[in-house]
């Protein structure tokens, strides 16, 4: 398997997935799959082909379409010992398996002490005409629960790194894969690629006059939008958040602090999103530093449409981001 090498020139941020969870299961026995579809057929997506060839049906188990199932035996597995990996064929099915996960696997160590070292991965986002059973982000259903972590890679490195990590914690942990960057975002890796430590955000671009705090699919959105504001002359800060559970309240607050101005863009529906909770702290923590008010730029609330023209009006884009980051400047 060619993703497994290293040192083979720009791979997708598909393939940087694949090659975390193989060099895991090679270097980790304790580590399997298991998933809809994940062995012969090789995932939905193909993200686990070739699994099945090389590491057997013992550690690249097929299930029936029961995701609650699914999930509750990665957790029986996970406390006996294992580390599974489960694959959501879409991450909206993971509403199927909210109640094992929200109440077992995430308060089980702080009820009476296991742990709980499991990975729920699966690809989220829009902009691919899914429709609405194929295209949500359902991060915010997730984050108010206590014990889980929750990672949304939006670089190649990040998939790799924060993938390699999550099967390392010992919390269960939520990898949001956004579908819509498997095979457009490339870059090298390492022959030896590091882990990415879970909770730390990081600066995608140096800026000073406004900050974009984003993630997934919209840092790519934030980083275009930054080269045109700069031909007005907006220079952006960008952070890309990585880990959503824990927010790094200190890159947060920090970036606040630098540019005085600030705008949340995320891929939910308005109401209830991790925006929201963002522009939360930065109120209760950074009030005194602002020129302007929190702004965000999310989705409608509404479902996502199939119609490619309404998918376009749904999500965000550039074209709204520059509008809006041109009206918060002038505040």
């Amino acid at each position: 398997m060619s993703a497994a090498a290293g040192g083979e020139g720009a791979v997708t941020y598909l393939a940087a997935i694949r090659r975390a969870m193989w060099d895991a299961m090679e270097s980790d026995e304790r580590v399997f799959m298991i998933g809809e579809d994940i062995g012969t057929y090789g995932g939905a997506f193909r993200v686990t082909q070739g699994f099945l060839e090389r590491f057997g049906e013992e550690r690249v188990i097929d299930t029936p379409i029961s995701e609650s199932a699914i999930v509750g035996a990665a957790i029986g597995a996970a406390m006996m010992g294992r580390r599974p990996v489960v694959e959501m064929q879409f991450i909206d099915f993971i509403a199927c398996a909210f109640n094992q996960i929200v109440n077992f696997a995430a308060p089980n160590h702080y009820r009476w002490g296991p742990a709980v070292p499991m990975v729920v991965r699966g690809p989220c986002g829009g902009n691919v005409h899914g429709s609405a059973f194929h295209s949500q982000n359902p991060e915010g259903f997730f984050h108010r629960a206590p014990g889980l972590k929750i990672v949304a890679p939006a670089t190649v490195a990040d998939a790799y790194g924060l993938m390699r990590s999550a099967i390392d914690d010992l919390n269960p942990v939520l990898f949001f894969e956004h579908k819509y960057l498997y095979r457009r975002v490339k870059a090298e890796l390492p022959e030896n690629p590091a882990p990415v430590d879970i909770g730390k955000a990081r600066i995608a671009r140096e800026g000073k006059d406004l900050s974009v705090i984003t993630y997934g699919a919209m840092l790519h959105v934030a980083l275009e939008a930054a080269e045109i504001l700069s031909g007005d002359g907006i220079e952006l800060e960008v952070l890309d958040l990585r880990t959503l559970k824990p927010l790094d309240d200190e890159a947060i607050l920090a970036t606040v602090r630098k540019t005085n101005r600030v705008l949340v863009l995320n891929e939910e529906p308005r109401t209830g999103s991790l925006a929201g909770e963002v522009a939360a702290r930065i109120a209760e923590s950074a009030f005194e530093w602002l020129d302007g008010p929190v702004q965000r730029l999310t989705c409608l609330d509404t479902p996502v449409p199939y119609s490619p023209p309404m998918e376009a009006f749904y999500l965000p884009n550039v074209e709204k981001l520059v509008a809006q980051v041109r009206q918060l400047s002038s505040y």
